[in-house]
């Protein structure tokens, strides 16, 4: 699944589809984020609230990854920085 987020409201809507994808309900998915099944909720309803760490962590449970690239080509870069 490849999918472009441009609001927060289609961040949810894609993480709520991953994880039914992945056959987990709320609270299977908020036990393996070591979360409540409120919390996971909410972060779907509102992923406006989501902080990065809680992002990656969701998106790693759910056998998704991030990837940032350019807009004009649509090519994602490794970039060699070091942080």
């Amino acid at each position: 699944m490849k999918q472009i987020v441009s609001t927060p409201w289609q961040l949810g809507q894609i993480l709520q589809a991953a994880r039914k994808a992945a056959g987990l309900n709320q609270t299977e998915a908020a036990a393996r984020l070591n979360i409540s099944q409120s919390r996971m909720s909410h972060m779907e309803l509102n992923p406006d609230t989501i902080s990065v760490d809680q992002l990656l962590a969701l998106v790693g449970a759910l056998g998704l990854e991030l990837v940032v690239q350019d807009r004009a080509t649509g090519a994602a870069e490794v970039s060699d920085v070091a942080w």
